[in-house]
């Protein structure tokens, strides 16, 4: 190329060729359109979001209720299986106080010196290991005098008319009554004053 040539052509703007002419002419007819669809994809996608909020919403709201249900499930089992064990332990140890009983009036009468002496300190030692598991599973005794009578906790044997005491109070338990939390398991036997 000449010199010459070189500056018409750089004076000269450059003329877009046909084919390229009608190239951008379809290429704005397409994004016209493509806008035109897109408005309507938009509003589309807008309500697919829209229900997929309010389902993710429902699934959220049934997912929690499921959950403190759950929840609340767990801690009825537990409660009751805490009922059911003391229950059980209760209905089991029920069957042991008769013999901490006979123990108990064994050792009222224990002699002091002699053969008998080192029977009685056996007898004392088994009691005192009973009692030690009574403790261990949480059983508490029911033995209180002078206090006032309460018929949840003590089963009258006696009314009588004794000074000292007021009427109502218990003089005297004469068998050991034991509970297990709120629970009792037997009732103190006990002698009233009038």
């Amino acid at each position: 190329m000449t010199e010459e040539e070189k500056k018409v052509n750089e004076e000269e703007p450059a003329q877009p060729s046909p084919a390229k002419a009608e190239e951008g002419k379809a290429t704005e007819k397409k994004a016209e359109s493509s806008a035109h669809v897109t408005h309507h994809e938009h509003e589309a996608l807008k309500e697919q979001l829209e229900k997929a909020q309010a389902d993710c919403k429902a699934n959220l709201d049934g997912w929690q209720r499921e959950r403190a249900e759950f929840s609340n499930y767990k801690k009825r089992i537990d409660r009751e299986n805490a009922q059911l064990n003391q229950t059980i332990t209760g209905s089991i140890i029920k069957k042991y106080l008769v013999i901490l009983d006979d123990m108990e009036l064994a050792l009222k009468s224990k002699p002091a010196s002699g053969e008998g002496a080192a029977w009685a300190a056996g007898i004392e030692l088994i009691s005192r290991k009973l009692q030690a598991i009574l403790d261990a599973e949480g059983i508490e005794r029911i033995n209180q005098n002078k206090v006032p009578f309460d018929p949840n906790l003590h089963e009258a044997i006696s009314n009588e008319e004794i000074e000292g005491f007021e009427s109502g109070e218990v003089i005297e338990v004469v068998r050991q009554g034991y509970k297990l939390g709120d629970r009792i398991l037997r009732p103190a036997m006990v002698r009233v004053a009038r």
